[in-house]
């Protein structure tokens, strides 16, 4: 579940090993480009932590963040 924390949308993906953490990477990379968004994110291990935010428009929440979150998390 996507929570809003300091003006980004946050989430933290766990799955089964490393290599499934980085499939799951390479999906959102492409969506990100679909989207002409793209996110700021960390992966450690089996985890992966996505931060959302519109740089140009304040470092803040925009439609743009909302889109593209709604978008990974239908490739779930």
């Amino acid at each position: 579940m996507w929570k809003e924390e300091d003006n980004k949308l946050t989430q933290t993906f766990e799955f089964k090993d490393f290599q499934e953490a980085f499939a799951f990477m390479t999906r959102v990379a492409f969506l990100a480009e679909a989207h002409e968004h793209h996110p700021n994110w960390s992966n450690v291990y089996n985890k992966v932590q996505i931060e959302l935010t519109t740089h140009d428009q304040g470092n803040t929440i925009t439609e743009k963040d909302r889109k593209l979150a709604e978008a990974i998390a239908a490739i779930l």
